[in-house]
């Protein structure tokens, strides 16, 4: 049961879920079917179980027809597509890299860190901190590679000591923690939220929903809930909506100091897509949240280079947070790459994106695919030099909506690129995890109702 926020679950469920319990200011420092078919079918079905998820309307005769792998169950993977690698190679790529970020070395290699026998941190290396950005992160990877005991871990810690069971913040989670579990910052960092409700959706699809903090669908509707309904529970002081109301678009945090600008890197339409169907409420509300952050990438994106602003007013204009340098592409902006691409891939509802993703790549051809900064003013002067795993690893998955014919080039450049380690392994490690999902095909919907729905209205 969801009430203010939190999801209260029975007397039993509390104390089963007792035994399994045992960050935010800036992110970063700067009818009828032919034999054929009904094998098709036959095969579909044996993999989709072999995968370990739930067979639903993804790549079936009984989609609904669509432009996107929501409808079709279509994941194209580029790195056989475009390089000719084998499934074989790509697989044991995706294994190597989730055991190096997740059981690798302690002090060189890994960001993911058991404790007790029940519960993990991923942490920010280079800040000594646990993020929900890194935990929901950690737990979209873990539902992707089915690795279900590295998800429970994380959602157990990030339970225990990010999420508040009171107070004003009650239902939000801290941005970020020690890593023994002490609060930094109580206020919420938007995108930690919507990653945490996505990966909940998946786990709940792909291995069932189990008791206490383990129903993962009601634990993602309650959020779901508390980011569109905060403003309305009494006590609640200056925090508010994830969301504003009115221009249907997710704010920065949800506090009242810092919820009129958006961070344009926090602009996820495939999910609120979703969203707009599994929701058990305010649907139409998520359907108007995808159609508006699809409006406002086209006005933060630079209309010559495609790069965007870190943070950005709600019309897309580029916001400066106390002289921050936030206004040029920075460190958030390198996801909002990825988020256009596979907005594309999963239900291609505009041209634009394809469009985008080749002006993003051909700004970065200009600039030497093997050397480009990370760091941009959005006209495109260049303000650090450092060539970044994290941001190669972004632009790889650019080309999965990209037309040009140079998108192979950034592929390769990401398949070439080594898993990321040392000091800075956390975010570029997480971001290049994601992309090798991604460009490989691997990162999937898995859809908990089991059914097509034609579009969020």
């Amino acid at each position: 049961m969801c009430r203010n926020g939190t999801c209260e679950h029975s007397v039993q469920e509390r104390q089963k879920a007792d035994l399994y319990s045992g960050g935010r200011g800036m992110k970063r420092p700067l009818p009828g079917y032919s034999v054929q078919a009904l094998s098709v079918l036959l095969l579909w079905v044996a993999s989709v179980f072999a995968q370990g998820g739930t067979p639903g309307h993804h790549g079936s005769p009984d989609a609904v027809q669509g432009g996107g792998a929501y409808y079709t169950g279509h994941y194209p993977n580029l790195f056989s597509d475009l390089l000719g690698v084998s499934s074989a190679q790509v697989d044991a790529r995706a294994n190597a890299t989730f055991h190096q970020l997740f059981y690798g070395n302690d002090s060189t290699e890994r960001v993911y860190y058991p404790v007790g026998p029940d519960r993990a941190y991923v942490e920010d290396i280079a800040n000594n901190d646990v993020r929900t950005e890194g935990m929901s992160y950690g737990m979209m990877i873990a539902v992707q590679m089915n690795k279900k005991e590295e998800f429970d871990r994380l959602w157990t810690w990030a339970k225990t000591y990010m999420q508040f069971k009171d107070g004003p913040h009650r239902g939000y989670f801290a941005w970020h923690c020690q890593t023994d579990g002490t609060v930094l910052d109580s206020t919420a960092a938007s995108d930690g939220e919507e990653w945490f409700v996505m990966a909940l959706f998946f786990a709940s699809a792909r291995w069932g929903d189990g008791e206490g903090i383990f129903q993962y669908r009601a634990e993602a509707q309650c959020i779901l809930h508390t980011m569109l309904h905060k403003g309305s529970e009494p006590g609640r002081g200056s925090v508010t909506n994830m969301f504003n109301a009115k221009k249907k678009l997710v704010a920065f945090v949800p506090a009242a100091k810092a919820n009129h600008f958006t961070d344009p890197s926090y602009q996820l339409p495939h999910y609120y897509e979703l969203w707009a169907r599994w929701a058990d409420a305010d649907k139409r509300f998520w359907c108007g949240v995808a159609a508006a952050s699809r409006g406002i990438l086209k006005h933060e994106a630079d209309s010559a280079t495609g790069l965007a602003p870190d943070y950005a007013q709600f019309d897309g204009t580029p916001y400066s947070l106390h002289k921050g340098g936030h206004e040029a592409f920075r460190f958030d902006a390198w996801r909002v790459a990825m988020n256009v691409a596979v907005d594309w891939v999963w239900f291609a509802p505009d041209k634009w994106e394809v469009m985008q993703s080749n002006r993003l790549l051909r700004f970065f051809r200009s600039e030497g695919i093997r050397s480009y900064g990370n760091q941009y003013t959005l006209n495109g002067r260049k303000l650090a030099d450092d060539h970044s795993a994290g941001l190669v690893a972004m632009n790889a998955v650019a080309a999965l909506a990209s037309t040009g014919t140079d998108r192979k080039d950034f592929v390769a450049e990401l398949w070439h690129t080594p898993i990321p380690t040392g000091h800075y392994r956390y975010y570029d490690g997480m971001l290049y995890m994601l992309a090798t999902l991604h460009v490989s095909g691997n990162f999937r919907i898995y859809d908990p109702t089991g059914k097509a729905v034609p579009a969020c209205r």
